[in-house]
């Protein structure tokens, strides 16, 4: 049986629990469970807090586990990222008062405050800095008005928050974050479907099925507008001058799609969401 652990709140827990129902999983009832077996499936899962999960999928106590990269390579555990799931996704900066640093390497000495000393500290060794890490559990702004910290390094979004605080970002982006499926150092069966299911929920949440009517002769420029995964699908409909077409393409950009076959001559077009798919 699969053992996978799956956040227990925070702004993973949401969308993981949505994505696992979409494939197919049970899901847990009260927000205070922590164990869930679903046989049907032959898995097992664990609710717990996700900045813990890649220590227990890295110790082989759990097969895999949904988590941030940022948590995951904060805990420098050897575990590792098997699939991007697309969602919960953040960027990690430096930010300071205004004209305090201009690089990375003027962090050399320097107090940092941050929720994420591993993710920082490797961040900062592959520089060749070193610098002064002040861990703290979040609203890490106000370390540095507090005289605790010289700089901070934390999850950037707009920097609406780090401008009301008075700071300005600065140096690279320390690393772009999203949740990840992880895996521990054994190989496990069981997670190929996994996998598999996964991936055909992020499938069906990015593309849509689009059905029409068109000239037969229309065909080849109308493959052109709208490929599909592999091709359209193409019937012969009573009036033997038309065919009806059906085609996979890509959520954003439907209306486009759809002005552009209408244009060339499609008409009925019709676009229907897809729950799941395997390609």
């Amino acid at each position: 049986m699969l053992r996978i652990a799956v956040p227990n709140k925070g702004s993973l827990s949401e969308t993981a629990a949505e994505m696992l129902a979409e494939a197919g999983y049970a899901g847990r009832r009260d927000s205070k469970q922590l164990h869930l077996i679903d046989s049907a499936n032959d898995v097992e899962f664990f609710f717990l807090r996700p900045r813990d999960i890649a220590t227990y999928v890295a110790l082989g106590a759990l097969d895999v586990g949904i988590t941030g990269r940022d948590l995951l390579l904060d805990a420098r555990m050897p575990a590792r990222e098997i699939e991007t799931l697309g969602f919960a996704r953040s960027t990690f900066r430096f930010a300071a008062v205004p004209g305090r640093f201009a690089d990375v390497a003027a962090l050399d000495g320097a107090r940092i405050a941050t929720s994420y000393p591993g993710l920082v500290d490797s961040f900062l060794d592959s520089h060749g800095v070193a610098a002064d890490l002040v861990p703290l559990d979040g609203a890490v702004e106000s370390a540095i008005e507090l005289g605790v910290a010289d700089a901070i390094a934390d999850v950037v979004e707009t920097g609406t928050t780090l401008r009301q605080a008075g700071l300005e970002i600065f140096g690279p982006v320390i690393l772009e974050s999203e949740a990840v499926l992880i895996q521990g150092p054994h190989e496990r069966s069981g997670v190929d479907t996994l996998l598999r299911r996964l991936r055909g929920v992020m499938v069906a949440r990015q593309y849509v099925m689009v059905d029409y009517d068109l000239p037969a002769k229309l065909v080849d420029r109308a493959v052109e507008i709208a490929s599909g995964i592999e091709s359209p699908t193409v019937s012969p409909l009573r009036d033997p001058e038309w065919v009806a077409v059906r085609v996979m393409v890509p959520r954003k950009g439907v209306n486009r799609v759809m002005d552009d076959l209408y244009e060339l001559g499609a008409r009925a077009i019709l676009v229907t969401a897809i729950d799941n798919a395997r390609l």
